[in-house]
């Protein structure tokens, strides 16, 4: 009676959060779209907002606000510091939109944040400092705006910060030196900005800076020359008063520095003179702690800190207790329970299949009374049924080929799925891939017709489909590929050693695999018979695998048909910090076929210089025919040359700027296969 009584307090609890996040997001709707025009599934009225209910709204485990993905939906309203007190919000994307307005700092309120795309918008105002609070942000993309003021040197305090996307706004001021600081720093953007000063040393402190763009800024000074090993990462032109030794296109620094330290150059330029000291922006060289003394804690303000976190523990302890027994009640397995003893059940046409293990933890409660795509009210029946029949795998069928999801079985994660090895009651060897149901499109319908895709799709480079598995209980979907044994083509890129090494691929083999991924996009981009045209969308050298003929077999081809908004948004940071993503994405925010091509030419480069990095000279090597500088050294000289300048053509012409200047897919294979190096 005890654990009864406190579940239905803690009922209570998540009841009334339920009523208070509805109400949060029928004010955001108010902001956002104030003519009710676009968010028009967003009512007050509504029972629930998850599972589908509010178009762009995901929701975890415990029915609370995870997710808002409104990229694209012609918005102009402004973003409301409402938006602060979603606390579980994870994920906010309300890039490609007309929304006006400042940024709310109540933003920085949204601690568990990691994405933030408010890119694309004629959003104003200066960035707001308090940024520096949201500890888990990852990705934060604010260009193409009207933003103003100073970079907050607060930014420095991002520590998991892979991207800082500014270019296309109005900032102004120095570049601060703190963002040297962020540790996990890959890309930084502040082009087309009216930013001045010089480029602040410590700036290289950043370990994973791949890309460092400040064009078409006022910059002066002289540029650190540890940024070089950024090759064609570092971009600088159009900023008339730098100079520098190393740097193509720079002049060399004269005598004139800063007065005050011989060996620092004018942090400023010759534009700044005249300037106030309150009117100039915290120096790029600014170090050291600038935060203020906290005072001591006083013993009242540590009774209240222990109150509360006793006020904590009691909160969380109901809500173990409520979910432990309203799952007892279900009999669902959960993450909250681990003993072998307890059972789900999964049904596919009434047949009931037991799992003796306890579910993912990725399992939501809402989705496991709800999630249902096999089901005959969106299947049907006949040759559609019959054929999704074919390829259903049960729940204990995926358990027992990986020993129970087993660690030792589990061959990478990413943000949004796990993939383990397994092996087939018939013996065959596959791999299987375990996505959330949190991560998957919310409306079965068009799960479903993603599903159907994914069957459709069968080439010799694609990797080969074997089949699903849909849990109900679990709330999770599992995909059934192939198992192939030599890895993605990255093991065999930056290979240190010669030929005969057993990851350096030789000559007639990279040429195979190029054509060979070709032939795969082109299959992907052409309609046959029941198959649609399709854009891969993630095309990278992760991305192919190597079987153990040495034929490449394309992976991931259309995942994104089955993924959310916002997962496929995460899926980016890669492929823009590996350089696949083409430059037009940043203005369109859409896919083509010509983005595919793209990432192909990218992808060419990396194959014949063996390198993961595409730098200037490698461009430069390709287009020059100067063989020392693209192609693999590795391989000892043994390479036909008039292939290496075939393809170093092709690699450049579909890594072009302009979309409208790369071939189409047919056109390159129809090249390649013009060689005559077999089918």
């Amino acid at each position: 009676m005890k654990i009864l009584s406190l579940s239905t307090l803690v009922l209570l609890l998540l009841l009334n959060s339920s009523l208070a996040e509805l109400s949060i997001l029928i004010k955001i709707k108010s902001f956002l779209d104030p003519e009710g025009k676009t968010l028009t599934s967003w009512s007050p009225n509504a029972i629930t907002y998850c599972g589908g209910s509010f178009e762009g709204v995901a929701c975890d485990d415990l029915g609370q606000v995870m997710n808002i993905s409104l990229q694209g939906k012609g918005l102009f309203g402004q973003i409301p510091p409402e938006i602060g007190q979603l606390k579980s919000l994870s994920g906010l994307y309300l890039h490609f939109n007309g929304l006006h307005g400042e940024i709310p700092k109540q933003i920085a309120d949204l601690t568990h944040l990691t994405d933030l795309y408010l890119n694309v918008n004629n959003l104003s105002g200066q960035i707001p400092p308090e940024f520096e609070k949201m500890a888990n942000l990852q990705v934060l993309q604010l260009c193409y705006n009207q933003l103003s003021g100073s970079l907050p040197t607060q930014l420095g305090s991002l520590k998991n910060l892979n991207v800082l996307a500014l270019q296309y706004n109005q900032l102004t001021g120095a570049i601060p030196a703190s963002l040297g600081n962020l540790g996990a720093l890959q890309r930084l953007d502040l082009s087309f900005n009216h930013l001045f000063g010089s480029i602040p040393m410590k700036i290289a402190d950043a370990p994973l800076l791949q890309v460092l763009d400040v064009r078409n800024n006022t910059l002066s000074g002289n540029v650190p020359l540890v940024l070089k090993k950024l090759d064609d990462g570092f971009q600088y032109a159009n900023n008339t008063d730098l100079c520098g030794s190393g740097f193509a296109d720079l002049k060399v620094c004269n005598s004139s520095l800063n007065p005050e330290n011989p060996n620092k150059p004018e942090p400023f330029g010759p534009q700044s003179k005249g300037i106030t000291p309150k009117a100039i922006p915290q120096s790029a060289y600014v170090t050291g702690d600038q935060s203020r003394s906290k005072p001591k804690s006083t013993s009242a303000g540590l009774a209240a800190i222990l109150g509360a976190l006793l006020s904590v523990m009691l909160l969380m302890v109901g809500i173990f207790s409520f979910i432990w027994y309203r799952r007892r009640k279900q009999r669902i397995g959960t993450a909250f329970e681990s003993s072998d003893s307890r059972i789900s059940t999964d049904q596919f046409q009434g047949k009931e299949i037991v799992n003796r293990r306890s579910a993912s933890p990725l399992i939501n409660l809402e989705y496991s009374n709800g999630w249902d795509p096999m089901s005959k009210s969106h299947t049907g029946s006949g040759f559609l049924q019959e054929m999704l029949e074919s390829y259903v795998f049960n729940v204990d069928d995926v358990e027992s080929a990986t020993r129970f999801l087993s660690d030792s079985n589990l061959l990478g994660k990413s943000s949004f799925s796990a993939t383990y090895r397994g092996i087939l009651r018939d013996g065959s060897v596959v791999a299987i891939k375990r996505i959330a149901k949190t991560s998957c499109i919310s409306d079965d319908t068009d799960f479903l017709k993603g599903l159907k895709i994914l069957i459709s799709l069968k080439h010799e480079n694609l990797l080969r489909l074997r089949g699903f598995c849909c849990s109900k209980g679990r709330g999770e979907c599992f995909l059934i590929y192939d198992y192939v044994a030599k890895g993605n083509l990255l093991q065999y890129l930056d290979v240190k050693g010669k030929s005969g090494n057993g990851n350096v691929l030789d000559w007639p083999t990279r040429f195979s695999i190029i054509k060979g991924i070709a032939k795969g996009i082109e299959y992907l981009h052409e309609t046959k018979g029941k198959k649609p045209a399709l854009v891969h969308q993630n095309i990278s050298a992760e991305k192919v695998l190597i079987d153990q003929n040495n034929i490449p077999l394309l992976s991931g081809s259309g995942l994104h048909k089955l993924l959310a908004d916002d997962i496929i948004f995460s899926t980016l940071k890669a492929s823009a910090a590996m350089g696949y993503l083409a430059p037009e994405y940043t203005t369109t925010g859409r896919f083509t076929d010509k983005s595919d091509i793209y990432a192909f030419g990218i992808l060419v480069l990396q194959i014949i210089s063996g390198k993961t990095r595409i730098g200037l000279s490698i461009r430069q090597g390709a287009e020059l025919c100067r063989f020392e500088d693209f192609v693999d050294a590795n391989l000892d000289g043994k390479f036909t040359e008039s292939e290496a300048v075939l393809l170093g053509k092709i690699a450049l012409v579909c890594a072009h700027e302009s979309p409208s200047s790369r071939p189409a897919i047919a056109t390159v294979v129809q090249q390649l296969t013009n060689v005559g190096l077999g089918p």
